[in-house]
């Protein structure tokens, strides 16, 4: 049986997420012990493994969703399903960026 997605409910949901995340400083962004460089493997790293297990989450939601688990809602796993795709998209972006700056450095001349 599929449940209507209410969209009050899916709005406060929308809003709790964006404050939780302008209320979580980005652990990976600390310094090192010397106060004075951002390892950026470290923090490309976090970043890549957080794509992952969002993707990895999204997929066991919408498998728990296909099985009929009555915890597990339609809009539930279609927001954990978008989530993992934006932050794919993101990801995939940044790595076009980083790409294009290696080009560029390449061509410059010494």
């Amino acid at each position: 049986m599929i449940n209507a997605i209410d969209p009050n409910q899916l709005l406060t949901q929308m809003r709790a997420a964006q404050s939780h995340a302008m209320q979580q400083p980005l652990a990976s962004l600390q310094t090192n012990e010397t106060g004075s460089r951002v390892d950026f493997t470290s923090l490309l790293k976090t970043a890549v493994n957080q794509v992952n297990e969002t993707q990895q989450a999204a997929g066991k939601l919408k498998t728990a969703f296909e099985m009929g688990d009555p915890n597990v809602s339609l809009a539930d796993a279609m927001i954990a399903s978008q989530k993992a795709s934006v932050a794919f998209e993101a990801t995939l972006q940044v790595r076009n960026k980083l790409v294009k700056a290696y080009e560029e450095v390449m061509r410059m001349s010494v």
